[in-house]
């Protein structure tokens, strides 16, 4: 099979591997971008964590969070440049749905386009601004997440959004603080799950496979391979899971330990990340 220079170097922007490379391993793939993702990785390249950063559409991400504290709300709007993004007409017709969502505690996409925002529907609301602006503008996500106490945070101008909910708060110290680390940890770390037990069986499978096709890359032998695999499988863990994370302000602490310092029965329960065009 062949494949075309755009399609290599798309590969190329997406993982940071080097241009015969993500050519052997598109044509490997059979030009599935994810299969070519998993060879890159199988024969020890390493992975850019900004994949399909510069394809991202335009836009930001809103968030907000209840009155109690108990239930986070955050959306994706997005329009077809930066300078619209930055207006402060879109910011304020953001805010206001993400408000809107919030207000009237809704929890799908297609409900919220129907709800009412002032005398017209958030799906006329759209078309007025489109109108109006002269650019594409849509919502395409809506995530929400409850808890005994939601955190919300906004990073990057809005490019990054995230809700995370703790449980054992009342014996917690300087929540609002320890809440605002822990957002900008999965923010900066982009964790795949709270904890191991989190992570799905086929990522588990999938990565056991990688370590120990990479592990055989190396020439080590049969019978220890599953071994091997399995101490890969580790740190992937800590590095991919939360509470296992080093903490991005001080690595001589994981997340679990952090929370531990500031209540003994403080933890996170949930989380959700947004990052705008992903």
């Amino acid at each position: 099979m062949t494949v075309s220079a755009k399609e290599v170097n798309e590969l190329r922007q997406q993982t940071g591997a080097g241009m015969m490379d993500c050519k052997k391993a598109l044509m490997e793939a059979e030009g599935d971008f994810q299969k070519a993702i998993e060879i890159l990785r199988k024969k020890g390249q390493k992975i850019s964590a900004t994949r399909q950063a510069k394809d991202a559409k335009e836009g930001s991400i809103f968030v907000c969070v209840s009155d109690d504290k108990k239930q986070g709300f955050a959306i994706e709007m997005n329009c077809e440049t930066d300078f619209v993004a930055r207006t402060d007409d879109f910011t304020s017709l953001g805010q206001s749905i993400v408000e809107l969502a919030k207000n009237q505690k809704i929890t799908s996409l297609d409900a919220l386009l129907d709800a009412k925002l002032g005398d017209l529907t958030v799906k006329q609301k759209l078309e007025e601004a489109m109108a109006k602006i002269g650019e594409k503008i849509d919502i395409k996500k809506l995530e929400t997440l409850e808890g005994e106490y939601v955190f919300s945070h906004l990073h990057t101008g809005g490019r990054i959004g995230v809700l995370v909910a703790f449980k054992g708060t009342n014996s917690a110290k300087d929540l609002e603080n320890i809440a605002k680390d822990v957002a900008i940890q999965i923010t900066a770390m982009n964790p795949i799950a709270v904890d191991k037990n989190g992570v799905s069986q086929e990522i588990i499978q999938k990565e056991i496979e990688i370590g120990k096709e990479q592990a055989r890359n190396e020439g080590k032998p049969e019978p220890i391979l599953e071994k091997i695999a399995l101490g890969k499988l580790e740190k992937f863990f800590k590095e991919n899971t939360l509470l296992l994370q080093e903490f991005v302000k001080d690595n001589t602490k994981t997340i679990e330990q952090l929370l531990k310092e500031h209540g003994k029965d403080l933890a996170v329960t949930a989380f959700k990340r947004l990052v705008l065009g992903s």
